[in-house]
């Protein structure tokens, strides 16, 4: 049996996490940065232009290339993918899990959407559904 604490520690030593400039060049080269924050969260803070809004149940059945549910961006295993959560500590065990499924290239953005709109990087606001009817 292992804490969730080093559940976390032994997936980080399987990646090569991103600042949040370096996740916003990445994106620029091509790369694609997952959202897998839920809904309410989104809503509040906002959401990182471009990026693919995932939530966690679902990201290994729309990020698998061969899968039947694949999202369209989701186009080969070598894809540059970083897997964005809100402050960088599920988006690690999920790009770990990416990279068992077969995207080695998988990795997550430190400090998660919190350090990206930190760092000033450019955010979208989210109207809720509700107010947009």
């Amino acid at each position: 049996m292992s804490t969730v604490d080093e559940l976390l520690e032994r997936a980080r030593r399987e990646l090569d996490r991103l600042d949040a400039r370096e996740a916003a060049a990445l994106q620029k080269a091509g790369g694609l940065l997952v959202d897998i924050r839920y809904a309410a969260l989104r809503e509040r803070d906002g959401t990182i232009p471009g990026a693919l809004i995932v939530e966690r149940n679902e990201l290994e059945w729309r990020l698998d290339p061969t899968g039947d549910h694949r999202a369209p961006e989701a186009t080969h295993h070598g894809l540059p993918v970083v897997v964005v959560c809100n402050e960088g500590y599920a988006s690690s065990l999920a790009a770990v899990s990416l990279r068992h499924l077969g995207l080695p290239r998988a990795t997550d953005l430190i400090g998660g959407f919190q350090a990206w709109r930190a760092a000033g990087l450019p955010v979208v606001p989210v109207v809720p559904a509700a107010e947009s009817q």
